[in-house]
């Protein structure tokens, strides 16, 4: 029993929603009723215009309300960077009225999120896939652990950090660490954060048959065998991607260090003549940004003549 009041719809039946809206194009209609401003009921179930794969389902997990009526990277709570994240309460006050905040179906609460891909027509141990990640769906990576799965990987065992202890070597802290610098240049750091999360992820499904090919090979002789094949493999995924998002989280580091963003070229940051690293780029805040400012302050920060 869950009656239909305006929490109910904008912070719940709106990820649906948005679900929905993504691959079936009959959905924007049904707009007010994620918004709270209509009870008139969208479809329990949509038939998806195109046939959907597993990695479009992971990128679904990844939305923000981007291009809808819900899309709240450009109001002033976005601050200057477009983010598609307001911290928590999901409400506030003002004035004795109360407004709220977005829940898109990514946020920064997110503690882990999985797709799961089942295909009947394989091996129970290689059929059933769960692509897993840790941390916010949007800056996660999603790794292929199948149902014969029988080792958790140390960077997501129980003991290596907690909500209280910090490891360098712990999926969740490595992914939130991350996570935690783009949240405040999220229109630029977004950004460098994409090209790693895609590599990886494109990684995983290139290989994905042929690595099923040599499995299935393998579980014609040897079940036990096909199955420590493919958690040393899943595993040995965790390792090597949790490694590649460390280093991620040192180069925008280095990159965004104090406000600057240093050039680069050719993959590289750029030096000068000297070998010194070539003088940064300050590119401040964008126009819209800076208007906002002025709208709210006047004169405060005008530059002045000075009269002698």
């Amino acid at each position: 029993y869950a009656p239909i009041d305006f929490g109910a719809l904008r912070f719940c039946e709106a990820r649906v929603w948005s679900f929905f809206n993504k691959v079936n194009s009959e959905m924007g209609k049904y707009v007010s009723y994620a918004q709270g401003k209509s009870t008139d009921p969208m479809p329990l179930y949509i038939k998806p215009d195109r046939k959907l794969s597993a990695h479009d389902i992971q990128e679904m997990m990844r939305d923000h309300y981007e291009g809808t009526e819900l899309d709240w990277r450009f109001d002033v709570g976005a601050g200057p960077f477009n983010s598609p994240y307001r911290w928590s309460p999901l409400t506030f006050e003002v004035d004795s009225v109360e407004y709220c905040n977005e829940r898109p179906i990514a946020t920064q609460q997110t503690g882990f999120s999985f797709v799961a891909q089942m295909r009947s027509w394989l091996p129970d141990p290689v059929g059933g896939i769960l692509w897993f990640g840790v941390d916010d769906a949007a800056q996660t990576v999603y790794y292929p652990f199948y149902c014969g799965h029988t080792e958790v990987p140390h960077e997501m065992a129980p003991g290596n950090g907690d909500l209280l202890n910090f490891s360098w070597t712990s999926a969740f802290w490595i992914h939130n660490w991350v996570s935690n610098m783009v949240y405040s240049r999220y229109s630029d750091m977004s950004l460098d954060m994409k090209k790693v999360q895609s590599r990886l992820e494109e990684q995983f499904m290139t290989a994905q048959p042929a690595v099923e090919q040599q499995v299935l090979a393998l579980y014609e002789k040897s079940q036990p065998e096909a199955v420590h094949f493919l958690t040393r493999y899943t595993n040995s995924l965790v390792n090597e991607g949790v490694a590649e998002w460390k280093k991620l989280g040192e180069y925008l580091m280095v990159k965004y260090i104090d406000g600057v963003i240093k050039k680069e070229e050719n993959g590289q940051f750029k030096r000068n003549e000297y070998g010194r690293p070539a003088f940064p780029s300050r590119p401040g805040y964008s126009n819209e940004y800076y208007r906002k400012i002025v709208e709210q302050t006047g004169d405060k920060y005008k530059v002045q003549p000075i009269e002698n």
